[in-house]
């Protein structure tokens, strides 16, 4: 398999439309990166790139160290799984599948190995002499994928390839993705605005929005360890809370004001946002940091529910301060909760993560290493 780096890529689309700023990845070999973020972020047009489906405006790409900016994508020896399947929909699932290898005039016999072989890995042996229209989204999407398998390229690039179906099957798809990496040990570039596929598949997330990489790096180190607000809000389900606090001195501790109530950071947390006394933060804490209690002490948050949502093992709530600002929260599901009642919540500071409020991307207020 190989190594993919990218140095520098850009693309300008023609009015000085700029879609990719200055992206720096280097995806190891075998390794899942997954690249992640709203949509019109760059992820696709950036996977296009690698591709070669679209021009690099600026930058080199290199595939095993060869610079491949101006190489076609068929001498690329990558191989790529569409959103919407690209199926012939007049040939057999075996003829989908083995249609890319006959083209290069491989062996008849080689083609017959290979595409046995890949039916028999993704469980569609039964469907080889089917046409895409008697298959199911997922089963058509198994056929797209082993449409790349066949070719024993030296990159699989996926972009969205589960968007399309439903939430039970993409759940399933997602494991056989899995297993299929774990399998082949192949170098994979996944795109997707699913953090949550983001989360399961991939070795290395890279984070982009408006066309800049925001992150890299491990899954759950993306998540502890976010660099700004818009990371931190956008990895973990539901996103994480954002509340606006006034720092403010009190007691010899330094305190995080949000005008209904206050909290006490940790000392470290103090130590970090002395240099903003008298000043508004952001005052981050997700969903799962934050206990409910019936009793009011250090640090309780208390609010009024407004909506609840029993999803079986836990219930999300939905609150409000005296002050407006919103929250959710997480809650074991056998606790009774009415609309309008007044809770207090108690958040687990040692995870809480404070923003700055600077016009751009707000970011954290703690030593965090970009690690890439």
């Amino acid at each position: 398999m190989a190594k993919v780096e990218l140095k520098g890529i850009g693309k300008i689309y023609d009015g000085n439309v700029r879609a990719v700023t200055n992206s720096n990845i280097t995806v190891e070999d075998k390794e899942f990166c997954v690249f992640v973020g709203p949509s019109g972020c760059g992820k696709s047009t950036t996977l296009r790139m690698i591709a070669g489906l679209e021009d690099i405006s600026e930058g080199k790409l290199l595939i095993d160290g060869k610079e491949m900016n101006d190489v076609p994508p068929k001498d690329r020896d990558i191989a790529m799984v569409f959103q919407n399947y690209a199926l012939y929909p007049h040939m057999t699932v075996y003829d989908n599948m083995a249609f890319g290898l006959k083209i290069r005039k491989m062996d008849k016999k080689e083609i017959d190995r290979r595409v046995q072989e890949a039916a028999k890995q993704l469980d569609l042996t039964q469907y080889l002499t089917r046409k895409p229209k008697a298959l199911s989204g997922g089963q058509r999407q198994r056929v797209a994928v082993g449409r790349a398998i066949v070719r024993n390229p030296k990159v699989f690039l996926f972009d969205e390839p589960l968007s399309n179906l439903d939430a039970k099957l993409r759940v399933t798809m997602r494991a056989e993705i899995a297993a299929l990496h774990n399998r082949l040990q192949a170098t994979m570039i996944y795109v997707t605005h699913d953090q949550i596929e983001a989360m399961t598949l991939g070795d290395k997330i890279v984070v982009m929005k408006d066309g800049v990489i925001q992150q890299i790096g491990a899954p759950l180190y993306l998540y502890n360890n976010p660099i700004n607000k818009f990371v931190a809000g956008f990895i973990g389900t539901p996103p994480m809370n954002f509340l606006t606090v006034k720092v403010i001195e009190k007691g010899g501790k330094v305190v995080v004001d949000e005008g209904s109530f206050s909290v006490v950071p940790t000392a470290d947390q103090q130590k970090r946002l002395k240099a903003y006394v008298g000043k508004e933060v952001y005052f981050g804490i997700r969903p799962e940091d934050l206990e409910y209690s019936e009793k009011a002490g250090e640090n309780a948050m208390q609010m009024k529910i407004t909506n609840k949502e029993p999803l079986g093992a836990e219930t999300h709530l939905y609150l409000a301060t005296n002050k407006g600002q919103n929250i959710i929260a997480k809650t074991t599901a056998n606790a009774a909760f009415r609309l309008g009642e007044t809770v207090t919540l108690i958040p687990d500071m040692k995870k809480a993560k404070f923003f700055s409020t600077e016009e751009g991307e707000p970011n954290i207020i703690e030593d965090i290493k970009k690690e890439w």
